[in-house]
């Protein structure tokens, strides 16, 4: 079992309830694999209580032929971004598929003799996280070569919350695969049936499809936890305060890689606000060569500020993004090209730069979010937070 935090806070105070994620249900799946040759998309994160899925698979008999991982590694212990070769795991001898770098999708011989894959990864809620654009170039994989997925969901720990702009989809890369905000306010799961309605496959292909749901899991509940969902978000500040602080990565700023507070700072060496500092250091596993690398960066300390502001404001904060701009020292090179494809569009950057009013730049967004809440209503598994 893992925990959620009850909406709203009540003068900080937390009510806990239990939740039973889909992996953990395993009176629903288990007989679904019988006699199946199986594939499983999974990661650190794809637990059943404290055992891997692929471990307790494996001590039940079921024949697990082939796992596919995505960014960050089957045990999730590889860089962002950083090459993660074919490998067979030690642990299992299972050969192990990396589906990051140039195999985002897998080839037919991946798939060679499955008759069944599951997907279970703890996603964060995000557009630019790539778990669900790995869940994409799945889900048309199976539909390619006529494979059933069967999607274990997960609750999602920033589902709480609608945000961000809609995707331009001019700006369409791995970092953002469909036109959704920032933050759109779905599991997995129901991502997963929203990719499959809408048409988004190649050739409006559709997957054969079915997802085990969560009990006792509402979109008006905070989600803590139980384990990190990647090197660089080690805790739920992190978490939360990722919408928001992802989009410095595509900026001069560090964002605290290779410092034990990821996605919770910003700086650079040459910011105008000295009075806080952090140096980032080669952390195996989570960033061995993290930007400005052994030098002392000045910015803005955040911790503290996704459960004291993102929670109960449930909006990205745009007001950090134009501090950081402005405190920057050379602002004619503060943004670079991979800023459009995370914000999901050009203007967001223009309008930074303009000095752009903040709730005139969140007024623009409005009428994208509207149409998106409408398409997402569709597809939604869990009681929603309106």
């Amino acid at each position: 079992m893992v925990l959620l935090l009850l909406l709203p806070f009540i003068n900080r105070s937390i009510e806990y309830t239990d939740v039973k994620v889909g992996a953990e249900r395993t009176e629903i799946f288990i007989p679904m694999l019988k006699n199946k040759n199986v594939g499983i998309v999974a990661n650190q994160t794809s637990l059943i209580n404290t055992t891997h899925l692929v471990d307790s698979l494996v001590s039940l008999k079921v024949k697990v032929i082939r796992i596919c991982s995505p960014e960050h590694g089957f045990r999730g212990d590889a860089d962002a971004g950083e090459h993660v070769s074919n490998y067979t795991d030690l642990k299992t001898g299972v050969p192990v598929i990396s589906l990051y770098g140039n195999n985002k999708k897998p080839k037919v011989n991946d798939l060679d003799e499955i008759d069944i894959i599951i997907f279970d990864i703890q996603d964060v809620g995000v557009r630019f996280y790539t778990y669900i654009s790995t869940l994409h170039y799945i889900m048309e994989a199976c539909a390619e070569n006529e494979i059933e997925l069967i999607v274990l969901d997960r609750p999602n720990p920033n589902g709480f919350y609608i945000d961000g702009p809609v995707l331009d989809m001019q700006y369409k890369s791995f970092v953002g695969m469909h036109a959704v905000p920032i933050v759109h306010g779905m599991t997995i799961g129901e991502y997963a049936q929203m990719i499959n309605g809408e048409g988004w496959l190649g050739n409006k292909a559709k997957c054969k499809l079915k997802i085990i749901t969560c009990i006792n899991y509402s979109h008006k509940v905070y989600y803590k936890l139980p384990v990190k969902p990647s090197p660089n978000l080690p805790d739920m500040e992190s978490v939360y305060l990722y919408p928001t602080i992802g989009l410095l990565e595509g900026t001069i700023m560090s964002v605290g890689r290779g410092t034990d507070f990821p996605f919770q700072v910003y700086g650079e060496p040459e910011f105008s606000d000295t009075s806080f500092s952090f140096i980032p250091a080669s952390i195996s596993g989570a960033a061995k060569n993290p930007k400005y690398r052994g030098i002392t960066c000045y910015g803005k300390d955040l911790r503290n500020m996704g459960s004291e502001i993102i929670v109960p404001e449930k909006k990205i904060h745009l007001e950090w993004l134009r501090v950081a701009y402005l405190g920057s020292s050379v602002q004619n090179k503060f943004f670079d090209s991979f800023f459009n494809n995370l914000a999901g569009n050009s203007k967001l950057k223009q309008q930074i730069i303009a000095g752009t009013d903040i709730e005139t730049v969140r007024s623009e967004w409005q009428e994208g979010i509207y149409k998106f809440k409408v398409t997402r209503k569709k597809y939604l598994l869990y009681e929603d937070f309106e």
